[in-house]
């Protein structure tokens, strides 16, 4: 492990900064892993509520488990990686991805629900203790101005990574979800439905269990990498109270708004396909939609490279995306089958770029207590299980499409109108709150 680095010159024309692309293509991989292991339990949601024979609400404790799992572990997460530093907590991360998925593997081919989503928490466990340690990392990599640019770069691995995981899924055990669900239906005793659900779920376990096996790896890999410790200059870190500092209102409120976000964008990835089912479109399909969305957030991210810092600013970017979101959320509801479904998915281009900008929002002017923040913001994941439970029983109440508007209308007005206040200079006063 090498000593702490010196934190790169604010103005430079690379968005790598003064450590050079290394170190950022090690953060690109990490996130291609995250992005992989996040949107595999996309499609999952369809296809064990078929399996499993389970209602829209049971069947959406697939992502409220794993999102609830940054609540659980953001906290201790965040000590971690307070304490150790990214270098040594990235491997512990991987790990605990890796016994995650064998978890969720295990009892999916053992065919217990409440087994693969004890794995699902573990994973989200990992997940947010590798999310803890990389996004501050990245942030600090190189100059804030170009903060975006580096978080859009991890970005579109990140989705790249979950394009893949839907895809990959759906090749290998979902591409007769469709006969499944008709033999199920029409299988003339028990044995012979067990038989066709032991078999399906059988498919859909090799997958995980295949990761499992990938991130252990990745773990032994990680261990071994010579990364850059970046940490907040001593300067800027007050030690004469042993007591830390309140955060300050931009954090606690950050949270808040990345709560909303994430719900949003997983509710456009996540719920697409039993949004598209409710459409009347056909089930084995669901995979594919959870890809779509990706791609669109993917020809987000590339967009966003393009024009930030060199035509807008990342903070009127934001303001922008939140526009677009509530359009599309409006036009969604407007609309019938597969061009609702379409709208939905554009949510993805819409959302690319709303993380990378509220992310260096949140922690400009508190990079000692970035780890702090951090967590605060990882536990705000859970907005991705908790808003699309609320999504599925309003839905379940009002009709799938006027939910969507209930849930996401407000949520992209709420982001804006934070982007748009702490993206304007802040009084000296206001800035300093939190008292040392």
């Amino acid at each position: 492990m090498s000593s702490p680095a010196t934190l790169p010159p604010e103005h430079s024309a690379c968005p790598a900064g003064a450590f050079g692309w290394g170190p950022l293509a090690c953060m690109a991989g990490l996130f291609f892993v995250i992005g992989f292991a996040t949107w595999l339990n996309g499609p999952l949601i369809p296809f064990v509520q078929v399996a499993f024979s389970l209602d829209d609400v049971s069947a959406f404790l697939v992502p409220l488990v794993f999102y609830i799992a940054y609540v659980v572990f953001a906290l201790p997460a965040g000590w971690l990686a307070t304490q150790y530093g990214p270098g040594r907590s990235l491997p512990y991360a991987l790990g605990g991805m890796a016994l995650g998925m064998a978890i969720t593997g295990s009892g999916l081919h053992a065919g217990l629900y409440p087994l693969a989503l004890t794995g699902l928490l573990t994973l989200g466990g990992g997940l947010a203790l590798l999310q803890v340690a990389v996004n501050p990392y990245v942030t600090l990599l190189g100059p804030h101005a170009r903060a975006a640019q580096r978080i859009a770069i991890m970005g579109v691995c990140n989705k790249l990574g979950g394009i893949v995981a839907p895809l990959v899924l759906a090749g290998l055990a979902m591409h007769n979800m469709n006969g499944l669900a008709a033999s199920l239906t029409l299988a003339p005793d028990a044995p012979t439905r067990m038989a066709l659900r032991t078999q399906a779920l059988d498919a859909l376990a090799w997958p995980y269990l295949a990761m499992a096996t990938l991130l252990a790896a990745a773990a032994c890999g990680m261990a071994r990498a010579r990364l850059p410790e970046l940490r907040p200059s001593p300067l800027n870190q007050p030690r004469a109270t042993q007591t830390p500092r309140p955060l300050p209102p931009r954090a606690l409120l950050g949270a808040g708004a990345m709560f909303l976000y994430v719900g949003v964008e997983v509710l456009a990835g996540d719920a697409i396909g039993t949004y598209a089912r409710a459409s009347g479109l056909p089930l084995n399909q669901s995979g594919f939609f959870t890809a779509l969305t990706l791609s669109c957030m993917l020809a987000g991210y590339l967009c966003g490279l393009t024009l930030i810092p060199r035509r807008i600013s990342q903070e009127r970017y934001l303001l922008l995306c939140c526009a677009a979101g509530a359009g599309l959320a409006l036009l969604a509801c407007a609309t019938q089958g597969y061009t609702s479904v379409i709208c939905l998915g554009l949510f993805g281009f819409a959302n690319a770029m709303i993380f990378p900008s509220l992310f260096p929002i949140t922690l400009r002017g508190n990079a000692a207590d970035s780890a702090r923040i951090s967590a605060l913001l990882v536990m705000a994941y859970s907005g991705g299980g908790i808003m699309p439970q609320v999504f599925i029983h309003l839905a379940a109440r009002i009709g799938f499409h006027p939910a969507l508007v209930l849930v996401s209308l407000p949520s992209y007005l709420l982001i804006a109108v934070y982007g748009w206040y702490f993206s304007r200079p802040q009084p000296i006063a206001l800035m300093e709150q939190a008292p040392s």
